[in-house]
């Protein structure tokens, strides 16, 4: 008989993780689905085309900068430009590259949205104390690959 070691995922590292990481994204993405009818990905590939406005970012850069599957970027991007929400050009220096932009529209919804990200994101740190969320950034930034 082989004994099982199954991992102690309440102590996992990375199960953690992806567990809070989960919980805090469904919270503020039940507000912006229901008011928008966005989703995770779909706001995630808006939220960097915003950060990154100048940078003309096709989906694959988007896909590098959320850490998320370049499919599931791909299908979000062309359903926000199916909506009007991102613009789709090809790229004035090299014609087999598309760039994207957020729209007026997009940039509307992005404008609306973002605050309750940000106002969400005040009630989880609401949790810790001002050194604890100093110290949680300092990890962040530590783990962070990006």
């Amino acid at each position: 008989m082989t004994d099982h070691l199954p991992l102690k995922l309440e102590h996992f590292l990375p199960y953690r993780l992806s567990v809070l990481s989960n919980t805090i994204s469904q919270g503020i993405a039940r507000e912006y689905h229901t008011r928008f009818g966005l989703s995770i990905t779909e706001w995630r590939a808006m939220a960097v085309l915003a950060r990154f406005d100048k940078s003309k970012l096709s989906a694959r850069q988007v896909a590098e900068r959320t850490a998320m599957d370049k499919v599931a970027i791909s299908r979000a991007v062309g359903k926000l430009v199916a909506r009007s929400l991102v613009n789709r050009k090809m790229h004035q220096d090299d014609r087999r590259r598309s760039v994207l932009a957020l729209t007026p529209k997009g940039w509307f919804i992005h404008n609306q949205v973002a605050p309750l990200a940000r106002g969400y994101e005040r009630e989880v740190l609401k949790k810790l104390n001002s050194e604890e969320q100093v110290w949680l950034n300092r990890i962040l930034d530590k783990l962070s690959p990006l």
